[in-house]
């Protein structure tokens, strides 16, 4: 095991800083040094915290520019949208900071036998979370703004990928007026990620990551009795109904399987196309998917960056070939091109089927797994056929039908109708089966980490 945690641009293949990794000993004290400044910040006030998480959003959009430039270096996102990154996380310190307060007051309720009962959401310590490379802003702020909220303080082991931005967003914290120690990184191991978990000053766990990793997570936090939430993976998907706006479908799916270069749990990635507009729908979508270019992610022009890593690009190219050999057919892209950079092209799978990569799979890139269905019952059925369930969407002109298909059919966390996006503020974000459980964002993760306890009064 290495010494030393390495960030390499993915565009580029160049190394761009290496950093020390932590000693046993000095990821203890960094632990013992988060538990004292939580010691006084649980003390705080609701308003006062309030007031801090309000801050730390006016101080990242500081730094929309120089954040965004950092996560382009290091994970190849598009740099416009490293740039909606930064907003979208100033956004939900905005909304935390609003509806904090009333979140988490203290409750009144009759009780049978007393004068009056009281329910407080009290914080319960350190929070521990493991984040992935694909959102280097947004996965931290996600986990941590709501913890913080709450009155918990917080540890981040961030992907190695992207070191260099959860060192910055620690910094961002501390220039808004949060508490030294407070919001601490960890530079450590996986090795040394399980010795987190067993310390006792740790009192919850959180991840985003794959279905593996959660397994390997939840069972190690689940045998230290902590509380957890997993936000896994997906293979999201994409209902295009008989009476789908086939156009605004195309346009919408293209968008859903190639945001943040195809590297999003929530990304769209099959495409369930019932027999009456499966043609139209496919050969407009291959069009569109063939004409996006890829190019530097600083460039105005590119339509796609890089994937985050060489390695990454490889296990994708692999499901690629895995499931053409069991019957799909490329109908654009699949061929890693001869260019610098871990670039692969946007791809269109056809003749996709159980038993594949691509049916049965998370493809964590710009591969787009197209399936036909029989009608609009067909479609719903193979949507659910999948251990995942994170999110999906539905296109039909029947906006009622398919708010009615979306609640009561629809075996995932969130649905979007006629639409594509990854979070918003105020709606909860999470999901059910292999793609985890607990839940983040719309007040929701505020209460995930908190000790809800009843207080009687005679």
């Amino acid at each position: 095991m290495t010494d030393l945690l390495k960030t390499i641009n993915p565009a580029t293949g160049e190394t761009l800083k290496t950093y020390p990794r932590m000693s046993d000993d000095e990821m203890a004290l960094a632990i013992e040094q988060c538990h004292a400044a939580y010691q006084d910040w649980r003390q705080r006030g609701l308003e006062d915290r309030a007031k801090v998480i309000k801050a730390i959003g006016d101080e990242l959009r500081k730094h929309v520019d120089d954040y965004a430039e950092l996560m382009t270096k290091e994970m190849g996102k598009l740099y416009r949208d490293g740039q909606e990154e930064v907003k979208l996380c100033a956004g939900i310190c905005d909304y935390t900071a609003e509806q904090g307060p009333k979140e988490l007051a203290s409750e009144e309720r009759d009780i049978m036998s007393g004068r009056k009962g009281i329910v407080t959401y009290s914080p319960i310590g350190i929070v521990y979370g493991i984040q992935p490379w694909n959102f280097p802003l947004y996965q931290a702020i996600r986990y941590s703004i709501s913890n913080l909220m709450a009155g918990n303080g917080v540890l981040l082991k961030h992907a190695e990928t992207c070191t260099g931005s959860g060192l910055m967003l620690r910094d961002i914290y501390e220039a808004a007026g949060l508490p030294k120690h407070l919001f601490t990184v960890l530079l450590i191991s996986h090795d040394q990620s399980d010795a987190v978990i067993e310390n006792d000053l740790v009192r919850g766990v959180t991840l985003t990551g794959s279905d593996g990793a959660g397994r390997v997570v939840g069972e190690k936090a689940g045998k230290a009795l902590k509380k957890t939430v997993l936000e896994l993976g997906s293979n999201d998907a994409y209902l295009v109904l008989e009476d789908a706006d086939v156009d605004l479908a195309v346009e919408t799916c293209v968008k859903g399987r190639l945001f943040n270069n195809g590297e999003t749990c929530v990304n769209a990635k099959r495409f369930i196309v019932t027999e009456e507009v499966y043609d139209e729908f496919t050969e407009k979508f291959v069009k569109a998917m063939a004409d996006i270019k890829l190019g530097d992610p600083f460039a105005e022009d590119s339509d796609l960056g890089p994937m985050a890593r060489a390695d990454l690009r490889e296990t994708l190219h692999d499901q690629v070939k895995d499931s053409v050999e069991k019957g799909a057919t490329i109908r654009c892209g699949g061929e890693i091109p001869d260019m610098q950079g871990a670039y692969y092209p946007s791809t269109v799978l056809t003749d996709v089927a159980p038993g594949q990569p691509a049916y049965d799979d998370e493809l964590f890139g710009p591969v787009a797994s197209v399936i036909r269905a029989k009608d609009d019952d067909d479609a719903m059925r193979i949507a659910n056929d999948s251990r995942y369930g994170l999110g999906g969407g539905i296109f039909s002109r029947n906006e009622d039908r398919a708010i009615e298909l979306a609640c009561n059919h629809f075996d995932t966390g969130m649905v979007r109708i006629n639409g594509f996006g990854i979070a918003a503020p105020n709606m909860p974000f999470g999901g059910v089966k292999d793609s985890g459980f607990g839940r983040e964002h719309g007040g929701f993760g505020m209460k995930e980490f908190v000790n809800v306890k009843a207080v009687f009064v005679y």
